[in-house]
């Protein structure tokens, strides 16, 4: 790997597009620095219009929305290789926040320098487009999950995909990754009590297909676990573009 990216924990990721040498050189050229983040502190605000953009190099967090009352919606998990704050450089503000649930390391980009770094490099501006639509994607199996799968089972979908997810970008060892996500941000994102969330996973590890603790992810049976969410047989990971 070229000195431009060097340093970069997700660039040569198989799960990402290839990128040509000129792509990381305008990259590069693109790119303002990096921001070091603390757990719990928000990275981008509901209603913000943030002139930044951010690619995730390190750290995991969430995305959610906040009702008037308090309560609070999770819509996914953020992972390394997320691009946040695509949504205010398209619609003008965001309407979701992210926040930190580990440190985390963000490569930093000028907002107003998107349009100029996509008429250079067309083919990163497909990725937009690519990145939009498996987010569509994504979010219509969550509202199946909500809707339709029972409490074991959308507990089941959910572990699935964070531990695909965790594989595909090579943080899974022996059947294991590191998942720093609270019972409570589960529950929140399936639309769960955090009694109903607990006593679901309890019934998971008593069957031994998965276990959930201490920041650890352990999925024990794969084929299991996906017949439990009703998810079809392993795919292979679909390669994403990295804008």
């Amino acid at each position: 790997m070229e000195e431009v990216c060097k340093h970069c924990p997700v660039v040569d990721k198989e799960t990402f597009a290839g990128i040509s040498l000129d792509e990381l050189r305008g990259m590069k050229a693109f790119k303002v620095g990096e921001l070091a983040v603390d757990p719990g502190a928000v990275i981008l605000m509901e209603g913000a219009n943030s002139p930044q953009l951010y690619v995730v190099m390190e750290g995991m967090g969430l995305r959610y929305k906040l009702l008037e009352d308090g309560a609070r919606q999770v819509l996914n998990f953020v992972m390394p290789g997320d691009v946040l704050g695509l949504q205010a450089a398209v619609m003008g503000e965001m309407g979701h926040s992210v926040e930190a649930s580990t440190s985390m390391r963000l490569a930093v980009f000028n907002r107003k320098d998107l349009w100029d770094f996509f008429r250079s490099h067309p083919e990163r501006a497909f990725d937009l487009t690519w990145v939009a639509c498996a987010e569509e994607h994504f979010l219509g199996e969550a509202l199946l999950t909500v809707g339709q799968r029972s409490a074991v089972e959308a507990i089941a979908w959910a572990l699935v995909r964070l531990y695909s997810r965790g594989k595909a970008l090579g943080l899974t060892r022996n059947g294991e990754m590191k998942l720093p996500f609270r019972q409570q941000d589960l529950a929140d994102a399936l639309g769960l009590s955090l009694v109903h969330t607990n006593k679901s996973l309890a019934k998971l590890r008593d069957r031994k297909l998965a276990t959930w603790r201490n920041g650890t992810l352990a999925i024990h049976d794969v084929e299991e676990m996906r017949r439990v969410a009703k998810l079809d047989a392993e795919e292979s990971p679909k390669v994403r573009a990295l804008t």
